[in-house]
């Protein structure tokens, strides 16, 4: 049995904190795990500027509240859902993503926690280190097949487990720095290279 493992922002839904940036004017909560490899690092950032502004975490559900899946992601899981059991592997949090899973249709999304004080995002808790790469060991492990697509740098080490990575949309230095996986920017491109992973295990 083949098994498909997404990211979530960048690949179905837009990313989160860039859209948080927008609307209150941080530009700093711009950066993403396209600009920065680390992190920790990354989300230790965000957290001082969370509390450097006052942002609570109802006003980060407040912005997602209004967010849409990307054109076109919601065909696309429904289409890689008849031809696979689809997991999401994401670095986002249970606490940002469920208003976006409704809208996909709630599928099997596994990311982390947030630590949370009346109200202010304080820290949080990874579910696992490495998390996208255990999680595509663990499934080898179970006897899938795994064929994987992301966009950014905390993705690379999700396709280079899987039998098969795809990137999708990712910025140029993702692609200067992993060229051995497939690129793709359209999600009839990734049909057809999911479509090709696929037959290559036949």
């Amino acid at each position: 049995m083949e098994l498909a493992c997404l990211d979530l922002e960048g690949v179905l839904v837009p990313e989160i904190w860039i859209n948080v940036a927008e609307r209150t004017g941080i530009e700093a909560l711009r950066l993403t795990t396209r600009d920065i490899p680390d992190y920790d690092q990354l989300m230790r950032g965000r957290l001082a500027l969370l509390d450097q502004h006052g942002l609570k975490l109802s006003d980060i559900q407040q912005v997602i509240a209004g967010m849409e899946p990307l054109a076109g992601a919601e065909d696309f899981l429904n289409w890689l859902r008849e031809r696979f059991q689809v997991v999401i592997l994401s670095d986002t949090y249970y606490e940002f993503a469920m208003p976006l899973m409704r809208q996909l249709g709630w599928p099997a999304l596994f990311c982390h926690r947030l630590e949370v004080t009346d109200d202010r995002v304080v820290g949080y808790t990874l579910r696992q280190a490495d998390s996208k790469r255990q999680a595509v060991r663990a499934f080898h492990g179970l006897n899938f097949r795994v064929i994987a697509a992301g966009d950014s740098y905390n993705d690379t080490a999700m396709l280079a487990e899987a039998d098969a990575g795809i990137l999708f949309r990712p910025p140029q230095n993702v692609i200067d720095e992993f060229p051995q996986f497939p690129v793709t920017r359209t999600f009839d491109e990734m049909r057809t290279a999911f479509c090709q992973a696929s037959a290559r295990s036949l």
